[in-house]
């Protein structure tokens, strides 16, 4: 450990300044740094210009520092400075001549720089003349250019040490020219040992849980975890802030709106900055989202530790990293803030929201949280739907007798009533037990029959089951939710569902444009027919239809082959026929008139069609009129 630094009788100093390290051995957490420079120096193989780079208070200029004395000590062994000849004492009290210090950040322009190169060639009392400049990457670019020379070939006795908490924004010249050393955060084990030490030495009276919350607040850096030991100290108590914070994040797993809201009136009237505030809602956040992945990387430990994990279960995971996500978006902009106040609290408003949105992430929050919700059972709070002759869905509280019912119903408003296990509820009506949302299938099937399922998904409105289970409003709000739910058939109505709702949108504006008036009218096998309004229109869209295929294909995961027909006004719909579309008895389909062409141009054979000139106008195009032709072009209009 570092020796404490000697001081005046009567005058005080911050304790990272008294036990700053002053051998490689003091840098906690920084052993692939002081190793290597242990080596360097033992073995004379030290390089003209270092850079470290890293968070703050990890090390940094103290390790330049050591640096400086290891080089010059007269009695230096195995790469250690010996920290008591004159060298060493005084590079420790800022009086050698061996060492400059240049701070860039208030020193950036090129004159201070020329300044700097100036001397470089002049002698030195020791050994070897150490330039330390704090804050590289705050040099302007004509004070960076001006250094490059004599930091690429700089005089026989000099070392350059450059410092930066942002490598990124050194110049590459500089860069390239540098050995690059990156220092890391402190983990919590050896700063909280670090803390421990160092109050012992120094006999500062501490409350309890004092070196916990100084190393929480440090957040991997040494001097802030110092600071925060020292505030502590001299205020004599530890503020719980924790307790705030974690009945916020209760809140928001609870989805209770009020309850965020007045949390965060009586953090913010305690004094906590909202910005500091939402720092620590975020990590809590961390802290259960590890707790759930990778437990043994989480920093909370006995009942924090487990409350933070039930927390974070009820959440769920994927509103938890939302949340992480709208806080972190949320820091950036209160820093610009008139009130970072209300920034917090609309996010947070937000969190205890359930997305309505179609994204994939919405969708998976939805369903996760639907899926935990039936695999655990209702709370007392959740909403239950109730049967009436008249099919209208009422939400009443639901009593302990009742939970045991398979009826469920999100903030989304998707109902799902499931078909096994079935219970006779209160109301003489047959309820069922919860199942896995994975297991919900279709029950109507694509002919039109029934078979076995566990509940039905239909766009809106009340949808009534086998005759054993109660009516259910399965509303998704795109085929992305069918999907989710566990929907893996292709057949008409899925395809016109994804087809408005994502597959046309994929298209490019042109095939966008020709296919947006088409229609699916049947489905067979792994062949969709697609009806258009006319021939010239079929002949336009037939160019594209590979891209069409692909498209669907590629949204269903399984080959499909698209069939154009024409269809007219008057039609109702095709009928197929052996992958070809005429009317069953020859000229009329339910009594309607029919004109259909394949995608290969050929015409299905009809007699009928002899007598009826609307339905051969295809087959001689020059001999119709202009008003066939509007009448072809304009499918419904009236002559007046």
């Amino acid at each position: 450990m570092a020796n404490e630094i000697s001081l005046p009788d009567g005058e005080y100093q911050a304790l990272y300044r008294r036990f700053r390290p002053q051998r490689f051995e003091d840098l906690v957490g920084q052993q692939h740094v002081t190793m290597a420079m242990t080596h360097a120096v033992s073995e004379g193989k030290v390089a003209h210009a270092y850079l470290f780079s890293g968070p703050r208070g990890t090390g940094k200029t103290s390790c330049a520092r050591i640096l400086a004395k290891a080089l010059n000590c007269t009695n230096s062994t195995g790469g250690e400075p010996c920290d008591e000849c004159l060298s060493c004492v005084a590079i420790r009290e800022g009086s050698s001549l061996d060492v400059y210090e240049l701070d860039a950040a208030s020193n950036n322009g090129v004159d201070a720089i020329r300044d700097l190169v100036s001397k470089t060639a002049l002698a030195t009392p020791g050994r070897w003349k150490v330039y330390i400049i704090d804050e590289i990457h705050m040099l302007s670019t004509a004070a960076s250019n001006a250094l490059l020379k004599t930091l690429e070939e700089p005089p026989a006795h000099v070392i350059f040490v450059l410092a930066t908490t942002d490598p990124q924004k050194v110049i590459p010249t500089i860069r390239s020219r540098t050995q690059h050393y990156e220092f890391r955060l402190i983990t919590t084990e050896d700063l909280e040992n670090l803390l421990s030490s160092i109050s012992h030495r120094a006999e500062i009276p501490l409350p309890t849980g004092a070196i916990t919350a100084a190393t929480r607040k440090g957040r991997g850096s040494a001097r802030d975890a110092l600071s925060a030991l020292e505030q502590i100290a001299i205020v004599g108590e530890v503020e719980d802030d924790d307790e705030y914070v974690e009945n916020i994040v209760e809140a928001l797993a609870s989805r209770d709106s009020a309850k965020t809201m007045i949390e965060v009136a009586r953090a913010v009237s305690s004094g906590i900055d909202p910005a500091q505030l939402a720092v620590e809602i975020a990590d809590y956040l961390r802290q259960g989202f590890l707790a759930g992945l990778a437990p043994q990387l989480v920093s909370l430990s006995g009942s924090n530790l487990e409350r933070c994990s039930d927390t974070s279960r009820e959440m769920g995971l994927p509103a938890l990293v939302r949340t992480m996500e709208m806080l972190g978006e949320v820091l950036v902009h209160m820093r610009d803030s008139l009130d970072s106040r209300v920034q917090l609290e609309s996010v947070l408003m937000k969190s205890c929201m359930l997305p309505t949105g179609d994204s994939y992430a919405d969708l998976v929050e939805r369903i996760d949280r639907l899926e935990r919700l039936v695999g655990s059972g209702l709370s007392s709070s959740e909403p239950k739907v109730a049967t009436t002759p008249s099919t209208k869905l009422e939400s009443t509280q639901a009593t302990p007798d009742e939970r045991s019912g398979g009826d469920v119903k999100d903030s989304a408003g998707i109902h799902i009533t499931s078909s096994v296990d079935k219970k006779t509820g209160s109301d003489g009506v047959k309820t069922s037990s919860p199942k896995a949302l994975g297991a919900y299938k279709r029950t109507s099937s694509p002919d039109g029959g029934e078979e076995d399922a566990d509940v039905q998904f239909e766009r809106g409105g009340i949808v009534t089951g086998q005759e054993d289970t109660l009516p259910v409003q399965a509303h998704t709000e795109s085929y992305a939710a069918v999907r989710e739910a566990g929907e893996k058939e292709f057949n008409r109505d899925l395809l016109a569902i994804a087809w408005g709702d994502t597959i046309l949108n994929t298209l490019s504006p042109r095939v966008k444009s020709r296919y947006a008036p088409s229609r699916f009218v049947a489905v067979n096998g792994n062949t969709a027919v697609i009806a258009l309004p006319n021939d010239k229109h079929l002949q336009i869209c037939k160019q594209y239809s590979k891209e069409v295929e692909n498209a669907i294909s590629s949204h269903f995961g399984i080959p499909v082959v698209i069939e154009l027909a024409v269809e007219k006004a008057e039609t109702s719909e095709p009928t197929a026929l052996n992958g070809r579309f005429e009317s069953p008895s020859g000229s009329s389909v339910n009594g309607q008139s029919v004109d259909t062409q394949s995608v290969d141009g050929s015409f299905a054979e009809n007699t009928s069609h002899a007598g009826n000139p609307l339905q051969t106008d295809h087959l001689a195009p020059n001999k119709r009129s202009a008003e066939e032709h509007i009448r072809e072009a304009f499918p419904g209009v009236e002559e007046l």
